[in-house]
């Protein structure tokens, strides 16, 4: 993806506590600021999603193998499941 720059100004006190959260978390600031972004507009919580509906689909037959008929809901075509409409 292409990155663009953005200047924002803030506070001294909210620019140290940027750094100092960046610094603990082992990135930079400007990462620490898109994390920040990309949760607040729920990027990660839906990339998560959308990893975790991919990995039962992937892995879909083991776990009705393992757990019987019913791990098919989890999956979300069953009873109880997501399914497409409920993403």
């Amino acid at each position: 993806m292409a990155k663009t720059q953005l200047n924002v100004r803030v506070d001294e006190d909210t620019a140290r506590a940027a750094r100092e959260r960046a610094l603990a978390r082992g990135m930079s600031v400007n990462r620490y600021i898109e994390e920040l972004v990309r949760q607040d507009t729920g990027e990660v919580g839906h990339t998560f999603v959308e990893a975790a509906a991919d990995f039962m689909k992937q892995y879909e037959k083991v776990f009705a193998d393992e757990f019987g008929e019913n791990a098919r809901g989890a999956g979300g075509r069953g009873e109880g499941g997501l399914g497409e409409s409920g993403r």
